[in-house]
């Protein structure tokens, strides 16, 4: 694998550990990214084993150069068993490990609108292919669908008079970039909590065009028929919404957490967790990477 670094990854022997990788295995990252976990995989895999990395990012895949065990697969981890069968290897995988955090790439790079920190357009979209853009959203949805977005993917407090001032405003300017969107939903951030809480309005817009909740529960799914018996899957979540769900799944095979039995009252989950707590970043860690201090890593081994 021969990739241009431009992201630290988070927890990265952690995750190794927990996939068990080994020579000669199958695996799969659902997000390369900035290839840190892949490079770190293919090369403990080695010749005789296979890497099959997805991105919807087309400047990852750029990054990316096939090689003999390698492939990049430019595509949304939503589709996974689609690219299994087409490259024959459903339920022949080793271990698939998904971090689902945004690139450090994505929030430097203003262009691309993910980040309060420096104004851009208002765009996340993580395939820059895709139709609708943040811009989109602020611009078209009503005040409950946006009450809707800030309460449930941002967790924001003051979420009705947040969308309530956003499609006031709106009227007056399109609120068509980062900075005209700050400067819009400054006045409901508390100032001693402004990055905090910037970044939870951020991240909902941001869970929102890129249908990430819907995307990790189709992956999550799929994921279980891509492993082989044995197999290992491990993820990194950022926020709680993504634990919860990964937490659930792993536990019982479904989002909301509730296992299906068979007659004898004996849980049918198809995946066994590793450990009953996530993962998470040391002091070291954390101190040299802070991107990483919200990260937790759960696994599970298919059964």
């Amino acid at each position: 694998m021969d990739q241009e670094f431009y992201h630290t990854p988070a927890l990265l022997p952690q995750s190794i550990a927990a996939l068990d990788v080994h020579p000669g295995g199958i695996y799969i990252d659902a997000t390369l990214g900035g290839g840190g976990h892949s490079r770190a995989i293919a090369e403990i895999a080695g010749a005789d084993g296979h890497l099959y990395s997805l991105d919807q990012d087309s400047d990852a895949i750029a990054r990316a150069e096939a090689s003999e065990g390698f492939t990049p697969v430019h595509g949304n981890f939503r589709y996974l068993e689609n690219y299994t069968d087409y490259f024959g290897i459903t339920g022949k995988v080793d271990g698939i490990l998904a971090d689902l955090g945004v690139s450090s790439h994505h929030f430097d790079d203003a262009s691309r609108g993910f980040s309060f920190r420096a104004d851009g357009p208002l765009d996340m979209r993580m395939n820059a292919s895709a139709s609708r853009s943040a811009a989109d959203i602020v611009a078209e949805a009503d005040a409950d669908e946006l009450t809707r977005i800030f309460k449930i993917y941002g967790e924001f407090k003051q979420a009705r008079k947040l969308a309530q001032a956003i499609v006031a405003e709106r009227a007056k300017s399109p609120i068509d970039t980062t900075g005209r969107f700050v400067e819009v939903v400054s006045r409901f951030v508390s100032p001693a909590k402004q990055k905090k809480e910037l970044a939870q309005i951020f991240q909902a817009l941001r869970i929102v065009v890129n249908g990430e909740m819907e995307a990790l529960e189709a992956f999550l799914r799929q994921a279980v028929t891509v492993l082989k018996p044995g197999g290992r899957l491990a993820i990194i979540t950022y926020h709680s919404l993504e634990d919860r769900m990964v937490k659930n799944f792993m536990r019982s095979g479904r989002i909301d957490g509730e296992a299906e039995k068979d007659i004898f009252g004996r849980s049918d989950a198809p995946l066994k967790p590793l450990g009953s707590k996530p993962v998470v970043p040391d002091e070291a860690e954390t101190e040299a990477n802070p991107r990483s201090r919200s990260a937790k890593l759960r696994a599970a081994e298919k059964l």
